[in-house]
């Protein structure tokens, strides 16, 4: 008598639990600038640039 409404009650409460335990791993892991953080001028910026300081050098 108990067990059938215990199982209608097992896959809504999965899919809180689920969500619930994204959340808190969303909310767990705050942004860290150092992972998006860019280390100097790109390849496009230096063939751009390099070609003037070449100009300036002649």
């Amino acid at each position: 008598m108990l067990l059938p409404s215990l199982n209608l009650l097992r896959q809504p409460l999965t899919f809180v639990a689920a969500k619930w335990q994204t959340l808190i791993r969303v909310a767990g892991n705050p942004y860290r600038p150092e992972l998006h953080y860019m280390r100097g001028r790109g390849p496009k910026w230096r063939a751009k640039h390099q070609a003037s300081r070449l100009d300036r050098s002649l």
